[in-house]
């Protein structure tokens, strides 16, 4: 009970990060936190976070945001499936080759945002669109590190 509390909460914090404001000029590079946090939880326990997992917080993404259904979903569906095909080697790695290896799995993501929302008629920006995909690596060994205390506080298992 207590587990899935602090897996959920972590979750709504992602949701509450997402929608924060941020000043005009770095709105662009907004982070990815829930696709962070998506990663994290799938690594660590891929038993009890899945494509399932992914595929709610996307749709409540996609609620949030006002966003056409599902797209979003989709998105996170993807990068946990790519997670969980490499957690294993993903966990054995240290941080900073982790971020490595989040680079192409979040830049994909946003790659495929970018195509779902050209599909819908929103006219894609310029490689800008990959400005979070960078942010969000430079920004998970900390993400990492502070869900991993959580996790180890909560005994999350």
């Amino acid at each position: 009970m207590r587990s899935s509390l602090v897996i959920g909460l972590s979750f709504v914090a992602a949701l509450i990060l997402s929608v924060m404001p941020m000043p005009a000029p770095f709105d662009a590079g907004r982070p990815m936190w829930l696709a962070m946090v998506v990663a994290y939880w799938v690594m660590a326990l891929p038993h009890r976070v899945g494509l399932l997992t992914a595929w709610v917080a996307g749709l409540a993404t996609d609620v949030l945001f006002g966003e056409l259904f599902g797209q979003n979903a989709l998105v996170l569906v993807m990068v946990a499936w790519l997670v969980l095909l490499l957690y294993q080697r993903i966990r054995r790695f240290p941080l900073w080759q982790q971020s490595l290896v989040m680079l192409p799995v979040l830049g994909i993501a946003q790659m495929v945002s970018l195509w779902l929302s050209s599909l819908v008629g929103n006219r894609p920006p310029t490689l800008l669109y990959l400005l979070p995909a960078l942010v969000s690596t430079v920004l998970w060994p900390w993400v990492f590190t502070v869900l991993r205390l959580l996790r180890r506080r909560f005994h999350v298992l």
